[in-house]
């Protein structure tokens, strides 16, 4: 009988004690009572995002030439503080390692909403084909710029703001650790976070916004299998090629083939819509997995297959005289990392926003998850609802290496910050409102 693995349990224990050190105060208390004032009106918005433009795109330069890998974000930390700081917000700082929180109060009562950006560059064993050292080849640093733009926006307009908006700025997303760090530092918890939101930058055209609706990024499950016996090296590389062959999608070798896998995403009830991604290694009388799937409810299938073929070699004594090769031991986490799945009624909400905001080409909706990606966002989304969502970084002619993370050639278009605090702006404030 198949028992389903336990979802949405990795964070159960609560907040650690690490929080008792963080003196937020109390969130959503709004600065002045705000009766008679207008809600933050989305032309206001983009007024104050025309004057902030070009101050944000040398921001995000200067934290482009100063990458600093996962768990290393001291200067980056401290640019967000000083920029947080002058904008008025009460900031936080060492949340999580080197994560910062900014809390702007508005002048009405409303809902606490947060947003959420990474700081962290690539690491250079995670570069495509490999770095001599880490590089912002991600986005991290758009992502960063366009938070601290939508901070500045809100603060310039506070009089006419909601509720209270939350700012985090995580370490080490790359490593998968920053989430887990600042809500173990009790960051939802203290501030009394209601939904969050992010965007992360993504191979769509400037100026497009990729929702993902009941969508998001695959989670990720890690198992190793041992054997035993002389012929142990021979038959690891064997069962590493038989675990190997579950995946039903290869990585993109191509251009061409990341082209079609863009498209793909976007294709309802199309080829990603179920997936296994697989890589099995054999070391010695070793074998380690990596895989990748959706739904991921399918961990407990691809477990099950993954003991199915190391069994068999236990069992069957198939390698001659010799000796065969025993299965002595398969081993997986208690839980694999959990698939981030996007609430689908906040995306649709989300949608609605950004047509009316930027007009209906401005928005596009995945019907897939990308199955060699994942996102530590996933354990915020555990937590409380909100929205991940595709910033579009591809300059027009640009090729898609140049807009799609991890590739050496990774160059977005900065046009796509100004667009992004736009958006994100007008989206908080509406959600702080509770409209």
């Amino acid at each position: 009988m198949k028992h389903a693995l336990a979802r949405r349990t990795l964070l159960t224990a609560g907040a650690t004690a690490a929080a008792a050190g963080i003196g937020w105060g109390a969130a959503g208390t709004a600065v002045a009572d705000g009766r008679g004032r207008r809600p933050v009106a989305q032309e206001a918005v983009d007024a104050e995002v025309a004057r902030l433009e070009p101050g944000l795109i040398e921001l995000r330069r200067d934290i482009h030439q100063h990458p600093e890998a996962p768990g290393q974000e001291e200067r980056t930390a401290g640019v967000v503080a000083r920029e947080l700081r002058a904008a008025g917000l009460a900031v936080a700082t060492g949340v999580g390692g080197h994560g910062v929180v900014g809390v702007l109060r508005g002048a009405r009562p409303g809902r606490t909403v947060a947003y959420r950006a990474d700081m962290d560059a690539v690491p250079p064993g995670d570069i495509v084909g490999g770095g001599p050292a880490a590089a912002h080849l991600c986005g991290h640093d758009i992502h960063t710029t366009v938070a601290i733009g939508v901070a500045q926006v809100l603060a310039r307009l506070r009089r006419h703001l909601s509720g209270t908006a939350v700012f985090l700025f995580q370490p080490a997303e790359e490593a998968l650790a920053g989430a887990r760090a600042m809500i173990d530092a009790g960051v939802l918890e203290r501030t009394r976070v209601e939904e969050i939101h992010a965007l992360h930058c993504g191979p769509f055209p400037v100026g497009r916004f990729a929702v993902t609706p009941g969508y998001g990024l695959p989670g990720q499950d890690r198992g190793e299998v041992t054997l035993s016996g002389p012929d142990a090296p021979d038959a690891a590389r064997r069962l590493a090629a038989e675990i190997g062959a579950l995946a039903t999608v290869a990585p993109p070798q191509t251009p061409a083939d990341l082209e079609r896998m863009v498209a793909d995403l976007q294709t309802p009830d199309g080829p990603l819509a179920r997936f296994v991604a697989v890589r099995a290694r054999a070391q010695e009388a070793k074998v380690s997995v990596s895989y990748r799937c959706w739904p991921e409810e399918r961990y407990v299938e691809v477990r099950e297959d993954i003991r199915r073929l190391a069994g068999a070699y236990g069992a069957t004594g198939a390698y001659g005289a010799t000796g065969a090769a025993g299965a002595a031991g398969v081993s997986f986490p208690d839980e694999p990392f959990p698939a981030m799945v996007c609430p689908e009624p906040d995306a649709r909400a989300l949608a609605r926003h950004l047509s009316r905001t930027l007009g209906g080409d401005a928005v596009t909706e995945l019907h897939a998850a990308i199955p060699f990606s994942g996102e530590d966002f996933a354990l915020y989304l555990d937590r409380v609802p909100g929205t991940f969502t595709f910033l579009g970084v591809r300059a027009p002619g640009a090729p898609i290496t140049a807009c799609y993370p991890h590739y050496p050639d990774f160059a977005p278009d900065e046009r796509a910050i100004g667009l992004g605090v736009r958006a994100m702006a007008g989206w908080i404030a509406q959600r702080t409102r509770g409209a």
